[in-house]
């Protein structure tokens, strides 16, 4: 049962968000001034409202989980646990980690989260089966992470904190729609537009993957046009970059499901890469 309330948080979701609100915070704070437990706060409560959020995503999607050869044998769809059991697991999860933020860092920090969590269940969620613009509402609050460490360490957003956003908002796009080429079977059957209906080719999914890679690379180097990054994390993010781009373009001359769990791949190394190679030319 532990297992399955685990399982309930999304926990490899979890991890790109930890790193995220972990670059978010270190970033912002001044150097040679890490506030630790302040950053553990941060961390703490971010962590909750997401687990939350994966958890009520689950009690929500429930019935077209079950539909969906990837996620039946999830606790809910499977039978392992009670819904309302996992409903109210979500709930003390999320006012939990809100109120966490709110006592422990800050108002701000405690805001963000919940706009994420609000604009993820009640926009992304049900325009899942809706429309395929859903992944654009989605990769608003999915790109929430950095900028609620920025507010945890600062009590404030900047234009810095902004350029994290906007890395993260756009590697989402070509992680995502490599997810939903690979399972694009198992979405039709839960009802689930994550790609144009009557796009069986992936000429929209090609297309996307490509535009939104080339487009990260010369937002990845903002922080260096600022002064901010210096010659190290240039470079590193350029060679990145073109990297991500290589087997973006690759999936879309191949539209295989192999080239797409490699984008997927090469999408979970970019971004913990990036954040490294930020936080290291900082030092």
């Amino acid at each position: 049962m532990v297992a399955d309330y685990w399982t309930l948080t999304k926990p490899e979701v979890n991890f790109l968000i930890v790193i995220s609100t972990l670059a978010g915070f270190y970033l912002a704070s001044p150097a040679g001034h890490l506030r630790l437990v302040l950053l553990i706060h941060t961390v703490v409560g971010t962590l909750l409202v997401a687990s939350g959020t994966g958890t009520l995503n689950q009690y929500i999607e429930r019935r077209y989980d079950a539909s969906m050869r990837r996620t039946s044998r999830r606790p809910l769809p499977a039978g392992r646990l009670e819904p309302v059991h996992a409903c109210w697991f979500g709930i003390l999860l999320s006012v939990g980690g809100g109120l966490y933020l709110a006592l422990a860092v800050n108002w701000l920090a405690s805001l963000l989260a919940v706009l994420t969590l609000v604009s993820y269940l009640l926009l992304y969620t049900p325009l899942k089966r809706r429309t395929p613009f859903c992944t654009v509402i989605g990769a608003l609050p999915g790109a929430m992470p950095p900028l609620i460490g920025w507010a945890g360490a600062r009590g404030n957003l900047s234009l810095e904190a902004w350029v994290l956003y906007a890395i993260l908002f756009l590697w989402q796009f070509p992680h995502f729609l490599a997810i939903a080429w690979m399972y694009r079977e198992d979405y039709n059957r839960a009802g689930y537009q994550m790609l144009p209906l009557g796009d069986r080719k992936g000429d929209s999914m090609a297309w996307q993957v490509v535009l939104f890679s080339l487009a990260l690379l010369p937002v990845s180097l903002v922080p260096s046009f600022l002064g901010l990054e210096g010659i190290a994390y240039f470079l590193g993010t350029l060679i990145l970059g073109l990297g991500f781009l290589f087997f973006g373009a690759r999936l879309a001359l191949d539209r295989s499901n192999s080239l797409a769990r490699r984008v997927v791949l090469a999408s979970v190394v970019y971004l913990p890469l990036v954040y490294a190679l930020a936080i290291i030319d900082k030092v």
